[in-house]
């Protein structure tokens, strides 16, 4: 399936065009890591969106630890929407 067709997908099981930004400011989170922030928004969401859009710049500026939380965030999407 490609890109254009999960995201149709998406939006028709979630009857949604809304894509949420995944790009944290760590000044303004609560006491959590940007993985577990990204988790909470994930759980809190998931049924009413068709998509995310992590910000790779953001995470590349926190080099390895950024990486490593973009991946993490990207396993916490449900499949029917990554």
């Amino acid at each position: 399936m490609n890109f254009l067709e999960k995201l149709l997908l998406a939006s028709r099981t979630n009857s949604s065009l809304l894509c949420i930004g995944l790009d944290p400011d760590p000044e303004l989170m609560p006491d959590m890591s940007i993985s577990e922030f990204n988790q909470e928004i994930i759980s809190a969401t998931s049924d009413l969106v068709c998509a995310y859009k992590p910000n790779l710049a953001f995470y590349e500026a926190l080099g390895v630890d950024g990486m490593e939380a973009l991946l993490e965030t990207i396993e916490c999407i449900p499949e029917h929407i990554r």
